[in-house]
């Protein structure tokens, strides 16, 4: 197969080349430019798509004899990925960009071009696996399933991407033991960047001050903290800096009557206001979500079934009756989901993603519209 190996300069994409030229597959590498600044730089293990980055992905396309290209996808980057995480944030939301990015660019952008150009598949250095069963038409079905080493798993960032580019990528690390084995494979096969250190955090907020990113953004909105009852216990700057389940940097003078701290439990746009509580009211046992992308197939709408759902890329699952509703006022694509949990969850906000498991197996993904308390789970 032709394969289009995204390269962004680390380790695990290197590998994920390597592995995809040992296997013959006819590969050629291309690094994705993101950001408008050419000059940015990589700031430790922060940010990612720099210079620095652009270089060793080309170093290692070098050592691996095969085509390097670089595209310039920053501008479908920053109004996709970086829009949308200022506008839900805005609208008191909290997105993951990794998902969104992963959604609109490694396999919509990305993919797209690739197929434009005569490719099969695009291999990215993602840990997770795709696994073949038949379909019972003498066929098979393409499955998304956790990653062998579930300290590296990305399926929960994957989820998103649909059947349609599930069909067309390839995940070569997906079996991969750890990621300290996926770095001795590095330094076996002459890859310069087998000890380079992981990227974390939001790649396009490089110093790690995601509030600073936003009022540069959103600029200065003054508003109220109140508890929730009402009563006003403070100000605020801007509420689209504030999260469900933060604890620090609320800005109150005075302590609570009974002594114990608070916690955002909402942020309002509609009114400006940041509402906060104590800890036992930020637990929640039913959730509520929309923009569902289903991998499964076999999905039956309106029925309740058992699986685990997950609400972090690196958050434990949980035992949930999930329901996957019909179609909401914005249309099918905004196809919805319900999931009642087997034990409540702590500071889970409107924007998030919930991931659909079945065993190792991905279901689907949406995202959350609503969290609240108190749903009993169904009998049986």
């Amino acid at each position: 197969m032709r394969v289009l190996a995204a390269l962004s300069g680390g380790v695990d994409s290197a590998v994920a080349a390597a592995r995809a030229v040992e296997a013959g597959h006819d590969v050629v590498g291309v690094h994705m430019a993101l950001s408008r600044s050419r000059a940015q730089h990589r700031n430790g293990s922060r940010g990612c798509c720099s210079i620095e980055d652009a270089g060793d992905a080309r170093r290692a396309a070098d050592v691996l004899g095969i085509p390097y290209y670089v595209w310039d996808l920053s501008e479908e980057f920053e109004e996709t990925v970086v829009a949308d995480f200022v506008s839900e944030y805005e609208a008191g939301r909290t997105p993951n960009p990794c998902v969104r990015c992963n959604e609109h660019i490694k396999f919509s952008a990305l993919l797209d071009r690739g197929l434009a150009l005569g490719f099969d598949a695009v291999a990215t250095g993602h840990y997770a696996r795709i696994v073949e069963v038949p379909d019972g038409a003498g066929g098979v079905r393409r499955e998304l399933h956790r990653a062998t080493d579930p300290a590296k798993d990305q399926s929960y960032v994957l989820a998103v991407m649909g059947a349609d580019r599930l069909a067309r990528s390839m995940f070569p690390l997906g079996d991969a033991p750890s990621k300290d084995a996926v770095r001795a494979e590095a330094a076996a096969r002459g890859l310069s960047v087998s000890a380079k250190p992981d990227s974390y955090d939001i790649c396009f907020v490089a110093d790690g001050d995601t509030q600073g990113f936003l009022r540069d953004h959103l600029g200065s909105r003054p508003g109220e903290v109140v508890d929730a009852d009402g009563r006003v216990l403070g100000q605020h700057d801007g509420a689209y800096a504030y999260t469900v389940g933060q604890r620090k940097g609320l800005g109150l003078t005075r302590p609570a009557a009974d002594g114990r701290p608070r916690y955002v439990l909402e942020v309002r746009p509609g009114t400006n206001q940041v509402v906060v509580g104590p800890t036992e009211l930020l637990s929640v046992d039913e959730l509520h979500a929309d923009q569902t992308v289903w991998l499964a197939e076999d999905v039956p709408a309106g029925e309740w079934f058992d699986a685990e759902v997950q609400i972090r890329a690196h958050g434990d699952p949980v035992v949930a009756s999930v329901r996957r509703g019909g179609t909401s006022t914005e249309g099918a694509a905004a196809d919805t989901l319900q999931a009642r949990l087997s034990v409540p969850l702590r500071g889970i906000a409107p924007g998030q993603s919930l991931v659909v498991y079945a065993g190792a197996r991905v279901l689907g993904q949406s995202t959350i519209v609503s969290a609240r308390r108190g749903a009993p789970l169904r009998a049986g």
